[in-house]
């Protein structure tokens, strides 16, 4: 089943998944007010992936911080449910969601509401110290939740020693993907540097890939024109959003030209 979740997303190939951060919602301190704007921020950079010919997108409450280690209000999972189901119904593209810091059964939620096809999970498994606080893991009430609201075709993409946190004592790379796919129910992992932008180092991917066991391995930070060439060829997908900002800044709109060129960089 897990195999066939990714398959159906994206079929035999490798994709490029471009992330919409999405500026502060309603509750967030840098809220501004007007869901149109936010709503039309997200749309023009979902039509910037998809006229670059990036392989899906991910909705993501990136402006919302400082975050909730844990759940989300709901004023946040009604305005993500809004912007998700815009963006569903404007792009020909499999759609995800992630809640940050770590509300996987909000992501659910949402994706479900909204047409979404996968959702990507921060600390799925295991325990890992955040600038939130200590993030436990959420499998065991996701994967029941998946089941209860009949989504059993919904893939989820969990990050594996994930980014701006540390585990609570020294964990192998593959031995943590081999408990998130097989312990944790993942259809897929992530592994990326320490923080946003940075790129992951090459023997990294190798342990992921060796405790995959022929699962999903995807880049979650730091793959752009630079690090194409010697990284792409060691995973099955990547999740990109600064190199693909104007400017190559994280705060810019997507431009749709350097969504192309990386994507004919990744698939030459």
């Amino acid at each position: 089943m897990k195999t066939s979740r990714w398959r159906q997303l994206f079929g035999k190939c490798r994709p490029l998944i471009g992330v919409i951060h999405l500026p502060p919602l309603p509750g967030a301190p840098g809220w501004g007010g007007d869901m149109d704007a936010v709503e039309a921020w997200a749309l023009a950079d979902a039509q910037a992936y998809v006229s670059g010919g990036a392989t899906g997108v991910l909705v993501e409450n990136f402006g919302d911080h400082p975050f909730f280690p844990h759940q989300v209000p709901p004023e946040t999972i009604a305005a993500m449910g809004r912007i998700a189901t815009a963006v569903v119904q404007a792009v020909p593209l499999p759609v995800g969601i992630n809640v940050l810091r770590n509300d996987g059964g909000a992501a659910l939620g949402v994706a479900v509401a909204s047409g979404a096809q996968f959702i990507r999970v921060n600390v799925l498994s295991g325990a890992m110290v955040t600038d939130q606080g200590l993030i436990q893991g959420c499998a065991a009430q996701l994967l029941r939740q998946r089941r209860l609201l009949a989504a059993d075709g919904m893939a989820v993409l969990a990050d594996v020693l994930v980014k701006h946190a540390l585990p609570l004592t020294p964990l192998p790379v593959a031995m943590a993907v081999e408990d998130i796919l097989e312990r944790g129910g993942a259809d897929g992992v992530i592994v990326s540097g320490d923080s946003t932008g940075t790129p992951v180092e090459p023997e990294i991917l190798h342990q992921a890939r060796h405790g995959a066991k022929g699962a999903p391995v995807l880049i979650g930070s730091g793959f752009g024109p630079a690090t194409a060439d010697h990284l792409g060829p060691l995973c099955d997908g990547v999740i990109v959003a600064s190199a693909l900002k104007q400017d190559g800044r994280l705060c810019n709109p997507v431009d749709p030209q350097r969504v192309a060129q990386l994507r004919d960089q990744f698939h030459p």
